[in-house]
């Protein structure tokens, strides 16, 4: 028995410790566009009185000392890096600029009525709307479940999209559990 136990471990270790032993792994998400509301950290290597939390406005701008406004919202930590230092390269000699995000505020979920946890949820990479009414703790006892509605906003203009857990659930219609985007509200009557 004493030898089985360190067996074990290692086992377990291994699983953890190598990608890839114990199954497939899922493809990574694309790399994670900029938002309004995200909060970032800015770091300038050798330059403390640059290096600041910004909090991205609603327009999808950042105020940065020396270089004014940059626009961020769309952009990639890797793009918004390089844009920074290249307006830096005119009061900075050969500026090393590091851009992490702290709180991801511009990818949110909306769900309201009739669940057990209403409100709004981070949106994780390629979540669905059966992955969000789980999330949300899933339906009351009342809840109508054959005529949910997905709220998109896109251009200005707002879109109503249908969703019927039964008919889902069931195995029919299955192209409704639609991948959700940021701002999507999720209504259960």
């Amino acid at each position: 028995m004493k030898n089985k136990l360190p067996l074990a471990a290692l086992a377990l270790a291994l699983l953890i410790l190598v990608p890839g032993l114990a199954g497939a792994q899922a493809p990574l998400p694309p790399s994670y566009q900029i938002g309004p509301n995200d909060v970032l950290s800015i770091y300038v290597w050798k330059e403390a009185e640059l290096t600041r939390d910004v909090t991205v406005t609603p327009d999808g701008k950042i105020s940065f000392p020396l270089i004014g406004e940059v626009v961020a919202e769309g952009r990639t930590v890797t793009e918004l890096k390089k844009t920074i230092a290249d307006k830096l390269q005119n009061f900075v000699t050969a500026p090393e600029v590091t851009v992490i995000v702290n709180e991801s505020r511009s990818r949110t979920i909306y769900t309201v009525g009739k669940l057990t946890r209403p409100g709004p949820y981070p949106l994780a990479p390629d979540m669905t709307v059966i992955q969000a009414l789980s999330v949300a703790g899933g339906f009351t006892e009342w809840a109508d479940t054959k005529n949910i509605l997905i709220i998109r906003r896109e251009g200005g203009r707002e879109t109503q999209l249908k969703f019927n857990y039964k008919e889902f659930t069931g195995g029919d219609n299955l192209g409704q559990n639609i991948l959700l985007k940021p701002g999507d509200t999720i209504v259960v009557p």
